[in-house]
């Protein structure tokens, strides 16, 4: 995925981001996209510069009995990207939250 091009797929999963999903499961839950698109698709969003990552402490993790998390967020060139990205695949457009109805960001660290 070079820079200046998006599959619908990549826009969609920044679009998640962009809304307050911050980790794969919630990224897969709310697109319906499967790991084998989603995981491989962030690592690439990464290399890119649009997407940035950090593991959440392994403490906190530990205390609700389960796998550390790694949260994705969006950096400036990701928002550049996406807000391109909104205007080449129109139907990115009609899944835009209104202001009253934006999800819960997940919880993180």
């Amino acid at each position: 995925m070079g820079k200046g091009y998006l599959s619908f797929s990549a826009a969609v999963i920044l679009q998640a981001l962009d809304n307050g999903y911050r980790y794969g499961f919630d990224i897969m839950d709310v697109t319906g996209l499967p790991s084998g698109t989603v995981y491989p698709a962030l690592r690439r969003l990464e290399d890119t510069g649009y997407v940035a990552s950090k593991w959440e402490k392994h403490a906190i993790a530990q205390a609700e009995q389960r796998p550390p998390r790694k949260y994705y967020e969006l950096t400036k060139e990701g928002k550049e990207a996406l807000a391109e990205a909104v205007k080449r695949y129109r139907l990115l457009e009609q899944t835009q939250p209104q202001p009253a109805s934006k999800p819960k960001p997940s919880r993180a660290q």
